[in-house]
């Protein structure tokens, strides 16, 4: 994607943004489209919106976006670019006025996440990027400033982060296993992907379940840029084209160099772990 693209999708995150702050200020309501899985008006407008601009500005790329009828990216597998859309990641967030949610576009070019745009209303910044090309912050008066992961080698160093609204017993004694520095929740899985690339921690990690490709394909595409490594948590790379849109096989996210230590860390507390 080059960089006239990418500006288009800055762009469009910054105006799906805009709405989103609007809802945010209103005593907005929550519906439910199952068991722990709010929406909001701000979801539905950002998802209309996004996906209008993105098909006027790229016809015939297919939008995977959270808040779409899955009936309108049916073939979405069998192109070359896709679209990911998360028009609000960190619903839970966003519904408790936790300022932890971000407006999220990815792009998958053949079977890679190369470019995302992930704008958060309430903290006033952006983020974007494309791989091979390096990322960069945004901030409300539009100043640009590269972003890198850390340098950190050690597991022993690692400041990690993960969940704040999907914590369990079973994922704290996991992530307790690895003995790593620090374990710090934050909500919003592009946010945690930020969080890595812009260098304020040193990984995040969901062992288990991580939700959908949405909210990876940003999340990868921004640490990447910045110089990170992303995988599932067996170490394979993520398949935006498989038959299910389910993280089900977690997520790893890194500056790289603490990478094979926490996959080798998350093995072994696997094989460690008795069936019940």
């Amino acid at each position: 994607m080059n960089d006239e693209r990418l500006e288009v999708l800055i762009r469009i995150a910054a105006e799906a943004s805009k709405l989103v702050e609007a809802v945010y200020a209103t005593p907005f309501a929550v519906d439910y489209k199952g068991p722990s899985d709010p929406v909001t008006e701000a979801d539905r407008r950002a998802n209309a919106l996004i996906c209008e601009r993105l098909e006027k500005e790229f016809p015939g790329v297919p939008i995977v976006a959270e808040e779409s009828d899955p009936e309108s990216f049916a073939n979405f597998r069998d192109s070359p670019e896709i679209f990911f859309v998360d028009p609000v990641d960190g619903t839970n967030e966003f519904i408790e006025r936790n300022p932890e949610f971000v407006v999220m576009i990815g792009l998958v070019e053949g079977d890679t996440a190369t470019t995302a745009v992930l704008d958060a209303p309430a903290l006033g910044l952006a983020w974007a990027g494309t791989v091979g090309r390096g990322a960069f912050s945004i901030d409300r008066a539009g100043k640009r400033a590269p972003i890198r992961v850390t340098d950190t080698h050690a597991v022993s160093e690692v400041r990690l982060v993960s969940s704040r609204s999907h914590r369990s017993p079973k994922l704290e004694r996991a992530l307790g296993s690895l003995g790593v520095r620090e374990v710090i929740p934050m909500g919003s899985a592009g946010l945690k992907g930020v969080a890595v690339a812009r260098g304020a921690v040193d990984a995040h990690i969901a062992p288990y379940y991580a939700g959908k490709r949405w909210d990876a394909c940003a999340a990868e595409a921004i640490a990447v840029a910045a110089g990170g490594r992303v995988s599932d948590a067996y170490g394979d790379p993520i398949d935006y084209r498989a038959a299910s849109l389910s993280n089900d096989r977690g997520i790893v996210e890194s500056n790289g160099r603490v990478h094979d230590g926490l996959l080798a860390g998350i093995a072994k507390y696997r094989s460690e772990q008795v069936p019940s």
